[in-house]
């Protein structure tokens, strides 16, 4: 299919110029001549860069004596595949709908600064209706953008989304033609990777172990000692009997007498297996006997895999993660692209297997209750172990004391803090707001001054990351109807509390108030406040370049500790997901 950068290589081949002599010709920089070029980067139909470019061409036409080459005929074969926002209005809905969310803009605001009604711009939004004059409303959304968000965060935002550099976005005039064209050009969803870890984030958020167990019948499942009958060892072929092979492993694990811990390791394609509609129910439900059973598991991912592939398998795995009963590893060194392996030991059996990559479904897979040959794997699988570094660090309420000391120890490190709360922070929360609070709960007096205590901990360790670095904290701002459906409660994880504490509407514009007046006495705190909510259940604490900590406030509360590159730069790159009310 031909585009914007197909006719322009045809002209300067035609031209037979470089792309600095083009640059040279037109005044763009070789960089801008390079960006359209490759289809990095489309001129706006009305831009200074468009007439500059087709000016440029034909300078070196006339020079070379190519007559057949004009400003009108260079013009129209340009125009044909450049974007008219007029022709689909739904793109330029569907971006400004993203821009709103990144950049929590106030549709009131908006809509004076464009003399519309706010009801009016709702209706735009929601694609209800289309202005008169498209042009004009995107260029006067540019401006609006580009003379209200000039502070840094909100560059580094755009900069992000449009793929530039922040420097790029301090020129007004670069500012406005990056966010033009942003603005009427048709985008993917989103690519993979933000997908994949905005679905793993939501599903977090939802989860609710208590209606898991209930679901599954955790607690009625007995474990059977019957042992299961099948040969010393025994070979699988391909896909569909590899996947019988590791419920064979499980079988043989939980219906043994032995209580040895489990280590697992497997670099098959998860994507593959998933698109089979029994065996994902089989496999989990293997899993829970196991670890109903009393096992723990050292499981080793392997997340030198495509973005999207690792988060899908790791989302699988959020149940069993609850159970606090599973330490996660990754290996820091690639295990390449010619063999595919997966080694399951417990200490009833050991499954092995190896396939050449990309064709997995010719992979062979030994099963074996030999007690020589376990010996053997389960060697080789405490070496594999070693050379593991964890995943993520796992706190419950049984690892209070090691997950209160990090944090300690942490308020003292160097380095900007960003956190997205699903409620307002409590280090905002006065004393006597509080008292109120809790005597609204009927909380008894020792879990009251055990949340006293605690806030007072927490306070202090924000002052000292303040006396030496930034904080931004993003939440979101409810009306009070949106707090009538879903009215917020303290966030008491870090405590491992899991009673929901709720605030009347007027404690909470009291709490909204103090946080508000807080970010003005306090030089390097900073708010970021949505009109939506990300998250009801969650809440994201990222320290710049160091960890990720995700933690989930209640059913149950649990902390994950991420330290691991590749995860870590997609929390500090993501777009936060948004949920209605």
């Amino acid at each position: 299919m031909t585009d914007f950068k197909d006719i322009l290589i045809k002209y300067m081949e035609e031209l037979d110029c470089s792309s600095k002599e083009l640059a040279d010709s037109s005044g763009l920089s070789a960089a801008t001549i390079s960006r359209y070029r490759s289809g990095e980067r489309i001129p706006d139909v009305e831009s200074d860069n468009l007439k500059q470019l087709i000016y440029g061409i034909v300078k070196l036409a006339q020079k070379r004596n190519l007559s057949s080459i004009n400003d009108i005929t260079v013009h129209s074969d340009f125009l044909r595949f450049l974007p008219d926002i007029s022709a689909d209005f739904s793109i330029l809905q569907a971006n400004l709908n993203t821009l709103f969310t990144m950049l929590s803009i106030n549709t009131s605001e908006f809509a004076r600064f464009l003399n519309y009604d706010a009801s009016y711009i709702s209706r735009i939004k929601s694609g209800e209706r289309q202005p008169a004059d498209p042009e004009l409303f995107l260029v006067n959304t540019a401006l609006f953008v580009t003379k209200r968000y000039t502070k840094k965060t909100d560059l580094s935002i755009l900069a992000n989304l449009f793929d530039c550099s922040l420097e790029e976005l301090r020129e007004e005039k670069t500012y406005l033609s990056l966010l033009k064209h942003w603005l009427q050009t048709k985008h993917t969803n989103t690519d993979k990777e933000q997908q994949s870890l905005s679905h793993f984030l939501q599903k977090l958020d939802e989860f609710n172990l208590d209606d898991y167990i209930r679901v599954i019948h955790f607690n009625e499942l007995k474990v059977p000692t019957a042992p299961f009958q099948f040969p010393g060892s025994k070979n699988y072929f391909g896909l569909k009997e590899m996947m019988n092979s590791e419920l064979d492993f499980l079988k043989a694990t939980i219906l043994s007498k032995s209580q040895e811990d489990v280590i697992m390791y497997s670099d098959m394609p998860i994507e593959e297996m998933a698109k089979d509609s029994d065996f994902p129910k089989k496999w989990m439900f293997g899993m829970a006997c196991m670890l109903k059973k009393g096992l723990h598991l050292h499981q080793i991912h392997q997340i030198d895999r495509p973005f999207a592939e690792m988060m899908l398998g790791l989302e699988s795995w959020i149940p069993m993660y609850m159970t606090g009963q599973i330490s996660p590893y990754y290996l820091k060194e690639s295990t390449g692209q010619t063999f595919m392996h997966l080694l399951k030991v417990s200490g009833a059996a050991a499954l092995q297997g190896e396939a050449i990559y990309g064709h997995h479904t010719q992979g062979r897979y030994y099963l074996t209750k030999h007690k020589t040959e376990i010996s053997y794997y389960k060697e080789m699988a405490e070496l594999l172990l070693k050379k593991a570094s964890p995943l993520m660090e796992i706190f419950r309420g049984n690892a209070a004391i090691p997950y209160h000391a990090f944090l300690q120890a942490d308020a003292k490190t160097s380095g900007k803090r960003y956190h997205i709360l699903s409620a307002l922070p409590l280090q905002t929360l006065n004393s006597s707001l509080l008292e109120d609070i809790l005597n609204q709960n009927q909380i008894n007096k020792e879990d009251a001054q055990k949340i006293k205590t605690y806030i007072d901990k927490k306070s202090a360790q924000i002052q000292q990351i303040l006396s030496h670095d930034m904080i931004t904290e993003e939440f979101p701002i409810l009306s009070k109807e949106e707090f009538s459906r879903f009215p917020i409660a303290l966030p008491l994880s870090d405590i491992f509390y899991e009673k929901n504490i709720y605030y009347t509407w007027e404690m909470y514009k009291q709490h909204l108030e103090s946080t508000l007046n807080y970010e003005k006495t306090h030089q390097n705190y900073c708010i970021k406040q949505n009109q939506q909510s990300a998250f009801r259940n969650i809440q994201i604490r990222i320290h710049e370049k160091k960890w990720v900590l995700v933690s989930k406030n209640r059913t149950p509360a649990i902390h994950f500790l991420i330290r691991h590159p590749k995860m870590r730069n997609a929390f500090e790159n993501m777009i936060i997901p948004i949920v209605e009310f």
